[in-house]
């Protein structure tokens, strides 16, 4: 019977994972990534923070005496609202700022890989621009969101089932499982998110930056719905 329920608590994680909101925020934050391994890279990360919060509280919940108030999921529900419209609005200033085209670079030695161009300064020429690549492995504002959406939303849910089973430590391990659910999960999302935007930078520009655009503006509605709707429930 325990297991069935620890196997249940990794499936959900999964699902919890391509919820409306998480799938916003992850596409933000890996719209401008240039290669597919980074994207899963911090769609995993993400799903740490996730994970990293679910067990914080948990573990405050199974262990002391402090109970979570009623106003806490719809606060930070609340919060991870204007989050999302603040990463979608972002995401559109750079966009508008640098608007930046992609086009196939080379270092030597070295095999060619993508480069995103900004005409931002409006140099003479390519060879003139000063660019940057993202090489970095790791992002501290992808498992800042991952922190914010693990805290949110469903994990007073999460943490109600597992503190009904028979021992805290049996309820840790759900939620470890469904953390690990939720890391594989995102991983998942992002490799797919991961194929539009690589197939449409090799080559079409202009449908990248529409498909940046949808991202953005998705992210924006999407947090001003939330906002709403849960600032409805804390005033009411």
């Amino acid at each position: 019977m325990l297991t069935s329920i620890l196997l249940f608590g990794f499936v959900m994680g999964m699902r919890h994972a391509i919820e409306a909101d998480h799938l916003a925020a992850i596409s933000v934050l890996v719209s401008r990534k240039r290669r597919g391994r980074d994207m899963v890279r911090h769609g995993a990360i993400w799903g740490i923070g996730h994970t990293l919060a679910l067990g914080f509280i948990s573990s405050i919940v199974f262990f002391s005496p402090w109970v979570l108030p009623k106003t806490f999921g719809p606060t930070l529900e609340f919060l991870i609202g204007l989050l999302l419209v603040a990463l979608g609005v972002h995401l559109l200033y750079r966009l508008w700022r640098d608007r930046v085209h992609i086009h196939i670079h080379h270092h030597e030695p070295g095999r060619p890989h993508l480069h995103a161009h900004s005409h931002r300064d409006e140099p003479a020429s390519h060879a003139e621009s000063p660019h940057e690549h993202d090489h970095a492995s790791w992002s501290w504002r992808t498992l800042a969101v991952g922190l914010a959406h693990g805290a949110a939303g469903s994990a007073a849910l999460t943490v109600y089932v597992a503190a009904s089973l028979e021992s805290p430590v049996a309820g840790i391990l759900y939620v470890l499982l469904f953390g690990l659910g939720s890391i594989l999960g995102m991983a998942a999302l992002t490799a797919a998110i991961a194929v539009p935007l690589r197939a449409t930078a090799t080559r079409l520009t202009w449908a990248n930056r529409g498909l940046h655009s949808v991202i953005s503006l998705a992210s924006i509605a999407l947090g001003v719905r939330l906002a709403i709707a849960q600032g409805g429930v804390l005033w009411s």
